[in-house]
């Protein structure tokens, strides 16, 4: 029931009929008798800016949701953004300040970070390679620099785009170690699909997977089929998996604590959200 107290999360984007977040979001809310709501805002590229400034000038907004195709332009509108933001050169959360900046972060590789350390991989040190570094990529690296990874390498079908990501996690984070150009897994002991790989039958495998160790935790971010070509191939060598929907879900847990929100369990998201289809929000 919305009323006077209700509190907006605003979710920025275009189209919204792709839009899932109100569907996990909202029946949360409703369980947990939270007075809050996620609406989906169509906004057009060329009146975004004005709208993020203006939409943050209504009294009971919560915050802000970002996606499609506002990620990146997002980054330079606002007071204040994390290391994250700063290295997937993208920000997805927005909220402002008691003094009135808005301040921006960025969810979409927490969520696959949180899954993996909630089955137990040790990210503190270990040594990750995430092929693929569009969107989705950089977030993963981002959050796996975050989160203390050792050694990180990237790789890219366009060099340029993983030369790039690197240098950003050598600024941010000059401690850890950064490659790129290749994408060996052996002797890796976590390993990401950061690509479209696997969203249709028959596509070829990201990387060759008889080069997998049996010890090396297996990632993936295609959401359309739980177990991929790639999941179920590194299985069969031994691997431990986590499926690109893990993503989706355990990063919410990390919006609402931005949001100063009660969080919960990716499970328990799972369980409420009204979904009939899981992809990315």
């Amino acid at each position: 029931m919305i009323n006077g107290l209700t509190e907006l999360i605003a979710h920025i984007g275009f189209p919204t009929h792709t839009f899932k977040s109100p569907m996990i979001y909202n029946p949360y809310f409703e369980h947990a008798g939270i007075n809050a709501v996620v609406v989906p805002m169509g906004c057009q590229a060329p009146d975004y800016p004005a709208f993020l400034k203006s939409v943050f000038t209504l009294t009971n907004i919560r915050g802000a949701l970002i996606t499609m195709p506002h990620k990146v332009v997002t980054v330079g509108l606002l007071d204040e953004v994390t290391a994250t933001v700063k290295v997937a050169g993208a920000c997805n959360a927005v909220k402002r300040l008691a003094d009135g900046r808005l301040v921006g972060d960025m969810f979409d590789g927490a969520g696959f970070v949180r899954g993996v350390l909630r089955k137990g991989l040790q990210i503190q040190g270990a040594r990750a390679l995430v092929v693929g570094s569009g969107g989705v990529g950089c977030a993963i690296a981002a959050s796996l620099a975050g989160a203390g990874v050792g050694a990180i390498t990237l790789y890219d079908v366009h060099s340029a785009s993983a030369e790039a990501l690197a240098q950003r996690i050598r600024t941010e984070y000059p401690e850890i170690e950064v490659f790129t150009g290749a994408k060996d897994p052996a002797g890796m002991d976590l390993v990401v699909n950061a690509t479209p790989m696997g969203m249709n039958e028959g596509d070829p495998l990201p990387l060759d997977v008889s080069r997998l160790d049996a010890h090396t935790f297996v990632g993936e971010v295609v959401m359309r089929t739980e177990m991929t070509a790639f999941l179920t191939a590194a299985q069969a060598r031994g691997c431990r998996v986590q499926v690109g929907t893990d993503m989706l879900f355990e990063q919410i847990p990390a919006y609402l604590e931005f949001f100063d929100l009660p969080t919960t369990s990716a499970d328990e998201l799972r369980a409420l959200a009204r979904l009939a289809y899981q992809e990315h929000p």
